[in-house]
């Protein structure tokens, strides 16, 4: 992007932000209104709020004002927001809209999703990077337009991005990244990628129970769906985790590194992400089914207070 205020909003963004925040499945799944989660993550001291869900339902911008009514300084992202499911001008309207009625409050998470979800929409996941590439052109400079960007300020956007191509193209055409699903070392890999500037907000799955076989048994239980889709175990091949750890339910080696469990594990490895190059990192929750735990919030908020 290239808006000679980019530096200065993300700035802003980045104090906004704290260290940390909550990453959560669009919370329907889990018998929560919006509203009530944004407002219990808010009281809890997090910075931000970001809800997933790569499809978004046509009404999931609708969903997102009644969160951002929920709260007063929360600042809400998708994470993260398939560039499949919508036009890129569609996109930017409604982004762009929620900017304008909560500044400040707002950043677009944008990602090119997994061929099978692709696909299920009818759509070809061919060349992936380029499509991203067009996409955020096109958000810029729609079609049949005039060659200036639509007018008034965008709304902050950072990409899902693991491999180089796609973390170069989050520092020179948006304000940051969002990796998935990575460990401590991709972030260190991200922030050399990225350089000083950009923002850069790694999720991170947790399990706050302390019995290692338990916690062992509810992050496999998340972990089963990711481990069977490329993207993510390429990237986890850059790192040096092989068939043997990938394959199945995950090796202990490879659960350890991605999802940390009990209060202690879970606040240094979050430290250990910050010291890495991260600006904020997003926990997620999760309980004995593997599933977004709401109700373990407010002991992951004590688990993370002396950060």
């Amino acid at each position: 992007m290239t808006n000679p205020d980019n530096g200065d909003r993300v700035g802003k963004l980045r104090r906004s932000l704290g260290t940390t925040g909550i990453w959560a499945p669009p919370p329907e799944r889990f018998g929560v209104a919006g509203a009530d989660l944004a407002a219990a993550v808010e009281k809890l001291g997090f910075g931000s709020l970001w809800i997933g869900g790569s499809h978004m339902a046509p009404d999931a911008f609708t969903e997102l004002v009644g969160m951002l009514d929920g709260s007063s300084r929360l600042i809400i992202g998708t994470g993260i927001a398939s560039i499949w499911g919508r036009a890129p001008s569609d996109m930017r309207q409604g982004a762009d809209t929620l900017a304008k009625g909560f500044p400040g409050r707002f950043i677009l998470g944008l990602g090119v999703s997994h061929a099978p979800a692709v696909e299920k929409l009818g759509r070809s996941y061919n060349r992936p990077y380029s499509a991203m590439a067009e996409y955020l052109a096109e958000m810029d400079h729609p079609a049949g337009h005039s060659a200036e960007p639509p007018a008034g300020e965008p709304a902050p956007r950072i990409l899902a991005a693991l491999g180089p191509r796609m973390l170069e193209l989050s520092r020179d055409e948006a304000d940051g990244a969002h990796p998935y699903f990575v460990p401590v070392e991709h972030t260190s890999f991200a922030r050399q990628v990225l350089g000083p500037a950009p923002l850069l907000i790694p999720e991170m799955a947790v399990v706050l129970e302390t019995d290692r076989a338990a916690a062992l048994a509810a992050a496999r239980a998340y972990a089963a769906r990711y481990l069977q889709m490329p993207n993510y175990v390429s990237n986890l091949r850059r790192f040096g985790f092989g068939t043997e750890d990938t394959d199945g339910p995950g090796s202990e080696r490879l659960i350890d590194a991605l999802i940390p469990h009990g209060p202690s594990i879970i606040s240094e490895r979050t430290r250990q992400h910050l010291q890495a190059g991260a600006d904020h990192v997003l926990l997620q929750p999760l309980g004995a089914d593997g599933g977004f735990a709401f109700s373990d919030l407010a002991p992951l908020a004590e688990a993370l207070s002396g950060l």
